[in-house]
């Protein structure tokens, strides 16, 4: 009994109310139930008859003293039913709350600080582990191999040639583009006489020919502009 008393002695539990409520814990918990930790009262005052606070793998122990700490009260809590846990941390001590599934909130104040930490951390883990079942391993199906058919292969009867025809190799036909002759510019009635022999009216109509024929696509604009600048040069 002494050891397992030792276990939930580690922040400061008053060692007698641990003792008494060990003591009376043996014939409450149920099976494959193990307490997970115990949080005592501590008020700034002599706390002649403190309450404690019971966190099993199972569920959440209130434990009030009554009648002097000649009885005591426990009221019980499935973590099913647990909806959330809370700590407030005060200048004298934390207070320790959970609420329930049917919007009761249970609290127990005057804890110390590291006491109500390690109940939240211990609630936290028990309500994590619900939200997470673990499933059990389902075998998968065995699929039966799909018959394949076979293929289908249709007979063809082939008909015996006896005569060949000579295969002579094909001669390449060669294709030449059409070359295309670009038109000679008309010439005007000015005939064969040089540009310097020509009238300003003369290189005039001469100058509009070749546009025409820039605008048709007959000569090259380099071509044009070479022929213009020759031709300006004497109007």
């Amino acid at each position: 009994m002494k050891d397992q008393i030792k276990k939930f002695l580690n922040e400061d539990q008053d060692p007698k109310a641990i003792e008494k409520i060990t003591s009376k814990l043996q014939d409450l918990l149920m099976r494959n139930e193990e307490v997970g930790y115990i949080g005592v009262q501590k008020k700034p005052a002599i706390t002649v008859f403190p309450d404690s606070i019971v966190l099993t793998n199972k569920r959440i122990i209130m434990c009030r003293p009554k009648n002097l700490g000649l009885s005591m009260d426990f009221v019980d809590y499935n973590w099913y039913d647990i909806a959330g846990a809370f700590v407030k941390e005060n200048i004298l001590g934390s207070e320790f709350s959970f609420s329930t599934k049917s919007d009761l909130t249970i609290s127990i104040d005057y804890i110390p600080k590291t006491q109500a930490r390690k109940l939240y951390t211990f609630a936290k883990e028990q309500m994590d582990a619900l939200k997470e079942p673990v499933n059990p391993v389902q075998a998968a199906p065995v699929v039966e191999p799909t018959p394949v058919a076979e293929p289908f292969v249709e007979e063809v009867e082939v008909e015996e040639v006896t005569s060949f025809a000579e295969i002579m190799p094909a001669t390449p036909v060669s294709y030449q583009e059409p070359v295309v002759e670009t038109p000679a510019p008309t010439q005007t009635a000015s005939g064969d006489k040089k540009l310097s022999e020509l009238t300003k009216e003369e290189l005039f109509e001469k100058l509009q020919n070749y546009k025409k024929l820039l605008d048709n696509g007959l000569i090259l604009q380099g071509e044009y502009d070479t022929l213009k600048k020759e031709i300006l040069t004497y109007m």
